[in-house]
């Protein structure tokens, strides 16, 4: 086994690295980046779902805001989501990883103490809130900057171990935020109290904006101290070569199957949950209170399920590749798509409730096996630096799935929006087979 003879000096710039090959590599250097940098996108993805936690709580504490409103609430950080991760894009071969982690970390507290103020006050206007929401967007536009920035530290028979742990554990914050919400809003913290609008059983909203602060100053810390920059440099006109390539439009369009859907979902659930089956469902006319979900209590689920798949199913890409759990990927959310649509079409009774949520969880594991997979794929059928940028486009229009899935949810009904995602599921099976998967592909990987 050859020595590395990179040497890990008190320098920004590594010297001397290139992880094919052995002596010029360093495991520690390249797994304690990773460590660091999933920390602060962890932490990144639990400011973009932030208004879906507490959306769905708002009213509890004296905001009048119709399902509309809500819906857009929800989906805004998607759409700043998208646009930014534009931006980051570019930033691991412009700026380099050690800037672009640590302010990257520190940008996240703005959201947060924009929105400890704000649910203070119930009079705080829709479009200040839509303001906040739209902020939270940079929580998860680090993805497009951070995942390419990995690829820069690893071999490629690593990279989907590397990029499933990083995408997996990273996306476990919308996770995190969702399951920690209700218990967060449920008890004092940090000696804070809340001033309750209506009784004491009010929620204390204000807790979850402001509970991940302290440890975001954390992650800067952390990365301004121990990371360090490859001495990959390319400018903005010299990236632009990955448009050129049709692997990274058919990718796209992939991965907005994958993650969009995903993400989208994910950030909605509870609105579809009670608007279709709970309390600002038909059914509350007929059945009472207690006899109907409450969407907070599954949201955080199919995220749960969709992170861990992501990260623990990296592995089994690196081993099989990454072309054929992709089309399992698409078939399988192709099917449970479908499965859920006919569960919302007039669901008459709470019960039919249980059906539609084991639906949505087999399309969040789907989906979870789909993200590790796409993105064991790219660096396999593009050139290392080529492959960053790509990840990073796909994962920044991709980022627009819950913006999307919001709006259409706020003009479509459930049922047929269901539908048209399951055709588009099938679209996507058909791509992956056709250019990637099927014995003799141009493009295997």
């Amino acid at each position: 086994m050859p020595t590395s003879t990179v040497a890990d000096t008190p320098g920004r710039v590594l010297t001397d690295w290139d992880p094919e090959d052995p002596s010029r590599w360093s495991a520690t250097i390249a797994w304690r980046t990773l460590a660091i940098t999933t920390f602060s996108l962890m932490l990144g993805f639990t400011v973009w779902f932030l208004p879906s936690a507490i959306a769905p709580r708002l009213g509890e504490v004296g905001f009048d805001l119709s399902r509309e409103q809500l819906y857009w609430l929800t989906s805004m950080p998607g759409l700043s989501c998208g646009f930014l991760r534009l931006v980051y894009m570019f930033l691991p071969a412009t700026i380099g990883t050690r800037m672009m982690v640590g302010a990257s970390s520190l940008l996240y507290v703005l959201p947060m103490l924009g929105w400890f103020f704000a649910v203070q006050n119930p009079s705080t206007s829709f479009p200040v809130l839509l303001g906040l929401a739209f902020t939270c967007g940079i929580g998860a536009a680090t993805f497009s900057g951070y995942m390419p920035s990995t690829g820069f530290f690893f071999p490629k028979r690593l990279s989907g171990t590397a990029l499933g742990l990083q995408g997996g554990l990273g996306n476990m914050g919308m996770s995190v935020i969702q399951l920690a919400a209700p218990f967060l809003m449920s008890a004092s913290l940090f000696g804070l109290t809340w001033v309750q609008p209506f009784d004491d059983d009010a929620p204390m909203v204000v807790n979850a904006t402001v509970f991940f602060l302290p440890w975001s100053l954390l992650a800067a810390f952390l990365a301004f101290t121990y990371l360090k920059d490859v001495p990959v440099k390319a400018n903005i006109r010299q990236q632009l070569d990955v448009f050129g390539n049709i692997d990274t439009w058919l990718m796209t369009v992939i991965y907005i199957m994958t993650f969009g859907l995903f993400s989208g979902f994910a950030a909605q659930t509870a609105l579809i949950i009670n608007n279709s089956f709970g309390a600002s469902s038909p059914l509350a006319d007929s059945f009472p209170a207690s006899q109907l979900p409450a969407g907070a209590s599954y949201a955080f689920l199919g995220t749960l399920i969709g992170s861990f798949l992501r990260f623990a199913w990296g592995p089994l890409c690196d081993r099989f590749g990454g072309a054929v759990w992709t089309l399992v990927s698409a078939v399988g959310m192709a099917a449970t798509m479908a499965f859920c649509a006919v569960q919302l079409t007039s669901p008459d009774h709470p019960s039919d409730f249980t059906p539609f949520l084991w639906g949505m969880l087999a399309m969040f594991f789907f989906a979870g096996v789909g993200n590790a997979s796409t993105f064991k794929q790219m660096p396999m059928i593009m050139p290392r630096r080529q492959a960053g940028g790509a990840i990073g486009f796909t994962a920044a229009v991709a980022a627009l799935g819950p913006f999307l899935v919001g709006v259409a949810l706020s003009v479509l009904p459930a049922a047929t929006f269901f539908w048209c995602c399951s055709v588009f599921c099938v679209v996507c099976a058909v791509i992956t087979w056709v250019r990637y998967a099927r014995p003799g592909a141009k493009r295997p990987g």
